[in-house]
């Protein structure tokens, strides 16, 4: 592999125009097919397979009128004082709100509170039903104002208007703390290399890997359906990692330079070296990433696969368009002060601090590896109250209109009303004359479970096959107590004398669903990511002592990582300094995402960093001084990555939607511990006490694993006895080549 790269650098060196232009045309060819090809996202949470999916599947096939997949709002009313809902003034005010929404083009309509009944026991809360004729994401901005100007004209008469429900969802935008983890990313890309042309390179080419992989994602979503929040995901890893990749090879670039070779041969070995674990962080991302295919869940998938795209192109991009502006560069990426100096350690990774930190660390191994764990230990003690479930109206900032409405629906109708079920009795199978005593057996079994607070009259589909029926709880929807009240209804159902089939839908019904699902996928999943993960880290090592050490750490990251997201999202802590208004379980795909994610970048510091230790280890170095040199060319430049990518995550916390919120302070706070407590503290500790040890591997195991040369010893070798360089003058005002 470290030859194949070695040769490829220096062919996009070379013909560095054409690749340039290469590049080009895939940009503008990828910009056309995202203008033309892009449909629609969702915000669809389906699970095949789910008895809540089955339900809506049902629904939609047999009572489409009832628009189950459809965008929905509900419209609240409120009044305060004295005034009731039932004076005639708040009546008249109510009805033309009702006859304004009827008259909307989008909606398909209006269930009037009135006629429904849908009024609170005091008589100042009340809300109207609203259908669309589209799918939420269909669902424009201007069919937003129109609905929330149509409650504009109650207020004269001292009726408060809110809006709830997935037509009323306000649209993501990017915030400004996005923008300012970019800022933060060039700012230490400045101070790694000393140079505004070389801090600028990691920036220019991994944003040009982001726009490939957004505008590929918006191309398929004219073809397949993915979820709103996968460009900005794709953005989020595609941007940190196509930062780190390039920073890496465009350091080891540096470092050649200035051992005195040309341009040309630097960019060679600094591909046939760092390249090679550029290639094998990526695989490992990118295996992570692909693995939540096998969980079963499409809208998980296609997040997966999106950013592991993404991640590939940024690997593609750093093996091919990076070596080719560097051809523009040349000499010039090592600023004025590299050019006049000899030292090689001076860059590509020398950090005298972090000598001093191996240093500490190797000398008191035991100490540094106790209170490591300890410390991870008990950041991961809040995990063990990790709630789940999927965001709702609930979760949304106080001073939104969901949340106002929310709030009003619960004071006036109960905690329950918010978190009703829907329960979908299929009667096709019985004879016509017992169809409706069927569904009525079904409501009284029902009606008598402990946590039910109403049951509504059933009502048949057209055909008369299908009966459905509203279950409202006593306990809200993020209630343990409502999780428990879906698998009693279940229980019950299922054992009714009936051939009846009995589903419970509905939106708390599916978050419980998910929940379940993507907890029994969890460990098959961990399986499979750190089995695949670890064969690939026994080609890159040639060890199995590595690989376990590299997936004990990582645990241990993951946890503490969980403990932390739930002490902040779901208990509240701290969370005023990150916009945080509201509380509530974590959301639901984040801990599989988290795993899947973390995963790759953790084992992408784990390459980064122990492929020197090994590098001076096969070079004859003694264990300890391997560590601590192999620390020392790494430490300044794995500082810099994991700072980039803590900040380039940290920027998505500012976001105005809850998802991509958790998912950027997981991230962040996971890469945190992850590169400064795990891989550059317990690492350095684990090595040491290792010794020699820590390249053991079993002699028929040496045998059948190919050697990949990840560190370029062959490659460095076969160079060294061929072509003996020394380039060092050529620095200082000599055109490159």
């Amino acid at each position: 592999m470290a030859t194949y790269l070695y040769r490829l650098g220096r062919a996009a060196y070379r013909r560095r125009t054409r690749v340039t232009l290469a590049w080009i045309l895939i940009v503008l060819l990828a910009g056309i097919g995202a203008a033309t090809l892009s449909g629609p996202t969702s915000d669809t949470f389906s699970i095949p397979g789910t008895e809540s999916q089955r339900a809506l599947d049902l629904l939609k096939e047999r009572m489409p009128q009832a628009g189950v997949d459809n965008a929905t709002a509900r419209v609240v009313f409120t009044t305060s004082g004295t005034t009731k809902l039932t004076d005639p003034a708040a009546v008249a005010a109510v009805e033309k709100v009702v006859k304004d929404l009827e008259a909307q083009p989008r909606i398909a309509s209006v269930v009037d509170p009135y006629q429904a009944k849908t009024i609170a026991p005091d008589q100042q809360t009340a809300f109207a039903s609203v259908t669309y004729k589209v799918e939420a994401p269909e669902v424009t901005p201007a069919d937003q104002e129109a609905l929330f100007a149509s409650g504009d004209s109650a207020k004269s008469a001292g009726v408060t208007v809110e809006y709830g429900g997935s037509a009323a969802q306000e649209q993501a935008g990017q915030s400004a703390g996005e923008v300012a983890g970019i800022g933060v990313a060039a700012v230490v890309l400045v101070i790694t290399f000393g140079s505004l042309l070389a801090a600028g390179l990691p920036l220019l080419t991994a944003l040009i890997g982001v726009g490939l992989g957004v505008a590929g994602i918006q191309i398929a979503t004219g073809f397949f359906e993915l979820g709103s929040t996968t460009p900005t995901l794709a953005l989020m890893l595609g941007l940190a990692v196509g930062i780190d990749y390039a920073l890496f090879i465009v350091s080891r670039y540096r470092h050649e330079l200035l051992s005195g070779h040309s341009g040309e041969e630097a960019i060679g070995r600094a591909l046939g070296t760092a390249g090679s674990s550029v290639v094998f962080a990526g695989l490992t991302v990118v295996i992570a990433l692909a693995a939540l295919s096998v969980v079963g869940i499409p809208f998980l998938t296609s997040m997966g696969l999106a950013a592991a795209g993404t991640v590939l192109v940024a690997v593609v991009i750093a093996l091919t368009l990076l070596p080719a502006m560097l051809g523009y560069l040349g000499p010039r990426v090592l600023g004025r002060k590299g050019r006049n100096t000899k030292d090689a350690e001076g860059v590509g990774g020398a950090a005298p601090m972090g000598e001093r930190w191996a240093k500490l660390v190797v000398k008191r191994r035991i100490p540094v590896l106790l209170g490591g764990v300890i410390a991870l230990g008990i950041l991961a003690i809040p995990a063990t109250d990790l709630r789940l479930g999927l965001p709702s109206d609930a979760d949304a900032s106080p001073s939104t209109t969901q949340r106002r409405a929310y709030d009003q629906l619960t004071e006036g109708f109960g905690p329950g009303f918010s978190g009703s079920l829907l329960v979908a009795v299929d009667v096709a199978k019985l004879p016509q004359s017992d169809r409706e005593a069927a569904a009525t057996q079904v409501r009284t079994a029902v009606q008598g479970l402990a946590d039910v607070a109403t049951v509504t009259p059933v009502t048949f589909s057209p055909a008369g096959d299908t009966a459905i029926l509203t279950v409202i709880p006593k306990s809200g929807p993020a209630d343990a107590a409502t999780e428990e009240l879906v698998h009693a209804i279940r229980d019950r159902a299922a054992a009714l004398p009936t051939d009846a089939s009995v589903y419970v839908t509905g939106e708390t019904a599916v978050g419980i669903d998910v929940s379940e699902k993507l907890s029994a996928a969890l460990v098959p999943y961990l399986l499979l990511v750190v089995g695949l993960a670890f064969l690939l880290l026994m080609l890159v090592f040639r060890s199995v002592l590595v690989p376990l050490k590299a997936t004990a750490g990582f645990l241990l990251s993951v946890v503490a990582t969980f403990g932390a997201v739930v002490a902040v999202f779901q208990w509240g802590w701290l969370g005023g300094l990150i916009g945080l208004d509201t509380t509530g379980p974590v959301l639901s795909f984040l801990p599989i995402f988290l795993i899947g994610v973390l995963f790759g970048l953790a084992m992408d510091y784990e390459i980064f960093l122990v492929t020197r230790m090994r590098e001076e280890h096969v070079h004859g170095t003694g264990a300890d001084e391997s560590v601590v040199t192999g620390f020392r060319h790494g430490a300044r430049v794995v500082t810099a990555a994991a700072i980039i990518m803590i900040s380039v995550f940290a920027g998505f916390v500012f976001s105005s939607e809850a998802i991509i919120k958790s998912i950027g302070f997981a991230l962040s706070f996971g890469v945190l511990i992850d590169a400064f407590v795990v891989r550059m503290t317990l690492v350095p500790a684990v090595m040491s006490l290792l010794g020699s040890r820590a390249w053991w591997l079993p002699g028929w195991l040496e045998r059948v694993l190919p050697n990949v040369d990840v560190e370029g010893e062959k490659l460095l070798q076969s160079l060294e006895a061929t072509e003996p360089e020394a380039e060092a003058p050529a620095l200082v005002g000599t055109p490159h080549r």
